[in-house]
C-alpha cells in the first residue's frame, strides 16, 4: 500500500531536518581532525571557497564561466537527443519495419555506459566540444526515445485505424494522433534524459575538455583542493536541481491540462 503524501510544512521539516544533519554530521568530523583539513574541509571552508570562485578565475575562469560553458555543452547534447529520439520514437511506433530494423542495434547501445564512449570521443574530437556533445547524446538519448515509443505504443489502436480510414499521413498520424498521447510519457522521459545527461557531461569534462565545471574539478584535484572539488559538486547538484525542478513544472503542467 502506498502511504499518502506529507503535508507541505511536514515535508520541508523533515527535508531541513535531514539536510541540517548531514551538514552536522560534516562539521564534526572536520573539527573532530580524522583528517586533514585539506582534505577534508569544512562545510564554511567550501563555501568561502565558492564564493572565492565565483570572483576569482581559476583554471581560466571564474565558476560562472565553467557553468556556462558546461551548459553550453549539455544544452547541445540534450537538444540532439529531444531531435532524434522523439521523431525515431514516434516512427517506431507508427511503422513496424522501423521497429524491426532499429530496436537490434538501439538495444547493443543504449547498454554501452555514457562514459565508456570517452576514450572514443577523445580520439575523434580531441578536446573540442563535439566530444562532450557525443557523450551527452548517448546519456540521454535512450530515455527519449524509450519513453516516446513506449507512450505511443499505448494509444488505442483504434484511434490510429481511425485515422488511417480518414486519409490522415503517416505523418499526420504520428503528429496528430501519437505525439499528443504520448507527451505525459515523453516529458517524464526528458527528465531522466536531463539526469543522466547532465552526469554525463560532468564525466566527460573530466577527461575531454579544457573548460566546464568538471574540467575545474580536475584543475582543482591536481591542485590538492579538495574544497574546490567539493564546490564544482555543490554547483554541479544545485544546477541539476534547478534543470529537474524545471521539467518536473513542466510535467506537472501537462498532467493538470490532460485532467490526469
Amino acid at each position: 500500500m502506498i502511504a499518502p503524501p506529507l503535508p507541505a510544512a511536514r515535508f520541508w521539516r523533515l527535508s531541513a531536518a535531514g539536510a541540517l544533519s548531514f551538514l552536522g554530521v560534516w562539521s564534526a568530523a572536520a573539527l573532530a581532525g580524522l583528517t586533514s583539513r585539506e582534505f577534508l574541509p569544512a562545510p564554511w571552508d567550501v563555501l568561502a571557497r565558492f564564493a572565492q570562485l565565483l570572483a576569482q578565475p581559476f583554471a581560466g575562469h571564474v565558476l560562472l564561466e565553467h557553468l556556462l560553458s558546461s551548459l553550453q555543452r549539455f544544452a547541445m547534447g540534450f537538444v540532439l537527443a529531444v531531435v532524434v529520439g522523439i521523431p525515431l520514437g514516434l516512427l517506431m511506433a507508427w511503422f513496424r519495419w522501423v521497429d524491426r530494423i532499429v530496436t537490434p542495434a538501439f538495444e547493443a547501445v543504449r547498454f554501452v555506459a555514457p562514459i565508456a564512449w570517452v576514450p572514443f570521443a577523445a580520439l575523434w574530437f580531441g578536446t573540442g566540444i563535439g566530444g562532450p556533445v557525443l557523450i551527452i547524446f548517448m546519456g540521454a538519448f535512450p530515455p527519449v526515445l524509450i519513453n516516446t515509443y513506449r507512450g505511443a505504443k499505448q494509444v488505442d489502436r483504434k484511434y490510429i485505424e481511425a485515422s488511417q480510414m480518414l486519409g490522415a499521413s503517416a505523418l499526420r498520424g504520428m503528429t496528430e494522433v501519437l505525439l499528443p498521447a504520448a507527451v505525459p510519457s515523453i516529458v517524464a522521459g526528458l527528465r531522466i534524459s536531463a539526469g543522466l545527461g547532465w552526469q554525463s557531461l560532468v564525466g566527460a569534462e573530466l577527461i575531454v575538455a579544457s573548460s566546464g565545471v568538471g574540467y575545474l574539478m580536475v584543475k582543482g584535484q591536481a591542485a590538492v583542493s579538495t574544497a574546490t572539488v567539493m564546490s564544482g559538486m555543490v554547483a554541479i547538484g544545485a544546477v541539476g536541481l534547478l534543470i529537474d525542478v524545471a521539467l518536473r513544472r513542466v510535467q506537472l503542467v501537462i498532467e493538470k491540462r490532460r485532467g490526469l
